[in-house]
């Protein structure tokens, strides 16, 4: 049975309906974050970047990260608007949150001590009331959440 090796609690600055989770340092990526951002794509990925689109235009999402040792157990699909898995390549072991706006946040998500393969499973609830708050007042905060879950990727 997978266990859980660390858990964050961050924000992330959600603006244009979307934010990354890409390496740390993106100076080696061939396509940082936001170059070509798709709109109408829950999760997206890039070498060394994961591109995840938000029911809000802008506001501050809460975000839950997770690093397993193995595959964690499956989600209750009924509790998530959106869910979505992908595979994830990090050269360094330390991914961050990056804004459309505000570019790299300053805490770190560390995978491991190095890079590896990765897989990931994203949930998201609270889309609607993200867009309503949207739509409404321009902002909300926390009323997004998404819980990001790591494990390593098998051979």
């Amino acid at each position: 049975m997978a266990e859980l090796v660390r858990q964050q609690h961050l924000d992330a600055d959600v603006g244009y309906h979307g934010f990354g989770l890409q390496e740390s340092d993106d100076g080696d990526l061939p396509v940082p974050f936001p170059d070509d951002f798709t709109q109408g794509m829950f999760l997206n990925t890039f070498p060394g970047r994961l591109d995840i689109l938000s029911g809000g235009h802008t506001h501050t999402a809460a975000v839950t990260v997770e690093v397993w040792d193995g595959e964690p157990p499956v989600q209750d699909s009924s509790r998530w608007d959106e869910q979505a898995e992908a595979g994830f390549e990090s050269t360094s072991g330390e991914v961050a949150v990056w804004s459309m706006s505000l570019g790299r946040a300053d805490d770190v998500i560390t995978l491991a001590d190095s890079g590896g393969s990765w897989r990931v499973r994203v949930s998201c609830a609270g889309r609607s009331e993200a867009a309503a708050l949207s739509e409404q007042e321009g902002t909300g905060e926390g009323v997004e959440k998404y819980l990001v879950q790591f494990w390593p990727a098998t051979a």
